[in-house]
């Protein structure tokens, strides 16, 4: 079902907010030419998150005024999500530094504009990296959002310093982000002790074999006597909690394992009350963490180079093997697969990641 005028493409998206079956493949017109710092991106692979998943709900509310700055942006028929990407350089802009036409690339889509699950797409330059060499361009699309938003999450926000002497227990170390989040805290900050949580044989070996986590928990028991029965160093305090799931449910068993002026930092919105814990007793600091924050406020008070020099370090760990791609599920990119992919990540039951290429194997084409 090829596109029937060179001046559109086809796109899944959602011309009203709610259930997976509400995604539809529509035609809808290809990007202006880039400006600026943009690059023009044949895509070649998309991964599905539970970002995806709240937009396509209509329940997304990271930032309050998120569905308002996407109307007004957009100007399509149906609303195409997607963040994580990999494709190929089409066209660049005039003020484009670190890549050309040609380029193999994988990369962080806007938060407000068009989202990844469309033929072609206008990307800035300074959310992309140049393709891992050693994985594909569905391995490569399964990585930017959670890595940028774990090692943003440990470094930036958690201050977290390589080599420190100090632990860290990361919520749901099955998924994306938390089986990113501990290959840093493990592999790069290189802490001693990474505790992480599952509650599931499979996950709990992938959140160890992947994640490189030295301790696992069951989140369905209680935390904190899980974790005070481990036998950890007496020399090497709790002091860091990155929280990827249900924040509410996990500040107090927090409060009561972290170690006095410790750091937590959550990468999901919710409504919480700290009153009660031992958050004032121990003067723990409190963050959030929204990849996004950076561009949706004009760079302010941010590096504007970071992800960019983050994917590039990536590409390198991962070639390297020092970081391991944590793709589990592959798919053909089609409209029926990302509605599967949408149903499998809302029941919560998935492990790592899934990510859908153009060239997988299948008869339908791709993005239809």
């Amino acid at each position: 079902m090829p596109s029937s005028s060179t001046t559109t493409m086809h796109a899944i998206g959602v011309p009203e907010y709610g259930p997976p079956d509400n995604l539809q493949s529509q035609e809808i017109p290809r990007p202006a030419a880039p400006t600026g710092r943009q690059m023009r991106v044949e895509i070649k692979a998309v991964s599905v998150n539970p970002i995806d998943i709240k937009v396509r709900a209509g329940t997304y509310d990271d930032p309050p005024d998120y569905y308002d700055r996407v109307r007004g942006l957009t100007k399509t028929e149906i609303h195409v999500m997607g963040y994580d990407g990999a494709g190929v350089v089409r066209e660049v802009g005039p003020d484009v530094q670190h890549f050309q036409v040609g380029d193999e690339v994988y990369f962080l889509a806007s938060p407000v504009l068009q989202g990844t699950y469309a033929e072609e797409l206008v990307v800035d330059e300074r959310h992309a990296g140049h393709k891992p060499r050693s994985l594909d361009f569905v391995q490569a699309a399964a990585m930017p959002l959670t890595y940028g938003t774990a090692y943003e999450s440990l470094v930036d926000r958690l201050g977290i310093q390589p080599n420190e002497k100090a632990g860290i227990l990361i919520i749901n170390g099955g998924g994306g982000m938390g089986s990113v989040a501990s290959q840093i805290a493990r592999r790069i900050l290189k802490l001693p002790v990474v505790i992480t949580t599952a509650s599931r044989p499979e996950t709990a070996a992938f959140s160890r074999d992947v994640g490189g986590a030295t301790h696992v928990v069951s989140h369905r028991e209680d935390i904190v006597r899980q974790i005070r029965d481990l036998d950890l160093p007496g020399d090497v305090p709790l002091k860091y909690a990155c929280i990827t799931s249900r924040t509410e449910q996990y500040i107090a068993p927090i409060g009561e394992v972290l170690a006095p002026f410790g750091r937590v930092c959550s990468i999901v919105q919710a409504r919480f009350d700290m009153y009660g814990t031992q958050f004032m007793s121990k003067s723990l600091s409190f963050a959030w963490c929204w990849i996004a924050t950076g561009p949706y406020h004009g760079y302010a008070n941010d590096r504007e180079e970071k992800h960019h020099e983050w994917y590039e370090e990536l590409a390198a760990l991962l070639d390297q093997g020092v970081i391991k791609c944590h793709l589990t599920q592959r798919r053909k990119l089609t409209l029926e697969n990302i509605r599967e992919a949408h149903k499998a990540t809302e029941a919560g039951k998935g492990v790592g990641k899934t990510a859908l290429g153009v060239d997988e194997p299948g008869e339908q084409q791709a993005f239809c």
